[in-house]
């Protein structure tokens, strides 16, 4: 059957929008179950009465807050948990802040009783340093005490034996009688002091060994005031007979000397020798010049 012409018309008498007949021809061509079925679907779901829409809604709020229940109790749990937790760190800062405050007031009593003894060992530090100070000046007092207690002895040993061997006035040092005269006689020069000498039986004395030469001049150091300056005492020693030779009184030329750093220098004619009381007794020998006064020493062989 031939086409008469193609007739198109849009739905419900629309013309603004062409529908061909080969689409017509499609559409009827659907199967009518299907049709059918599609139909019953899209009318059960608007068909619902009031009723049931209701309880759906229901059902899915209970369902919405059993779900929010749910959330709520583990929340719940949740926070139960960190507030329990919360709870526990609490207490263990509550307790740590305690301890702290315990352990900072033992450090600060151990400061304190630190600070104390301290100062207890400042005071037994400067006591013990004015102990061993007073101990020190104690020491050389003692020392003192006990040197002077040597010299009186000696002394006391040399009067004995001068009382026994010597004249009044002279004392015995080395098997040898020695005159040293007192600071209110007068000085004399070597030639007046040997006259001296002679006249109590002796001579100007002979140092001519290294006993003899300590012994003066450890008397003369005992006996003079070393604060005021030194003056020497003639002894049996010179080169008048011959410049550079020396010779002592009894004459024997001179072995080993005692002569001061630069001496004798034979300054203005110095031919006599004095002794002085030096600390370095190989060092207490000067010459002089005879003419000069000074004080002297005597010797002389001990009353058997």
């Amino acid at each position: 059957m031939e086409s008469k012409g193609e007739l198109c018309f849009g739905p419900e008498g629309d013309y603004n929008t062409p529908i061909c007949e080969d689409d017509l021809n499609d559409e009827i061509h659907v199967p009518y179950h299907q049709f059918s079925q599609d139909r019953l679907q899209k009318e059960s779901m608007f068909s619902l009465n009031p009723g049931k829409k209701f309880r759906v809604a229901v059902g899915i709020l209970a369902l919405l807050a059993a779900v929010l229940l749910i959330v709520t109790i583990s929340l719940g749990v949740h926070y139960y948990k960190i507030t329990h937790k919360t709870g526990r760190i609490s207490e263990e800062m509550t307790k740590l802040n305690e301890t702290y405050k315990t352990k900072l007031k033992s450090i600060t009593d151990a400061k304190i009783k630190l600070a104390i003894e301290l100062s207890h060992m400042e005071q037994t530090k400067w006591e013990f340093e004015h102990l061993s100070k007073t101990s020190q000046d104690l020491k050389k007092q003692f020392d003192e005490v006990a040197g002077e207690t040597t010299k009186l002895r000696s002394q006391l040993i040399m009067m004995d034996d001068s009382c026994k061997h010597c004249p009044p006035g002279w004392i015995m040092m080395n098997a040898v009688c020695f005159y040293f005269p007192s600071q209110i006689v007068g000085d004399r020069n070597w030639a007046q002091a040997r006259e001296f000498c002679q006249l109590q039986g002796g001579d100007l004395t002979i140092l001519d060994s290294k006993d003899k030469q300590n012994a003066t001049v450890t008397y003369l150091r005992r006996t003079q005031n070393l604060s005021k300056t030194l003056k020497g005492f003639w002894i049996g020693l010179t080169d008048s007979a011959k410049e550079g030779t020396w010779k002592w009184v009894n004459g024997n030329f001179l072995g080993d000397g005692y002569w001061n750093d630069g001496e004798p220098n034979n300054a203005n004619n110095e031919d006599c020798v004095s002794v002085y009381a030096r600390q370095n007794f190989f060092k207490a020998w000067n010459d002089e010049r005879c003419t000069s006064s000074l004080k002297w020493i005597c010797e002389k062989d001990p009353a058997l």
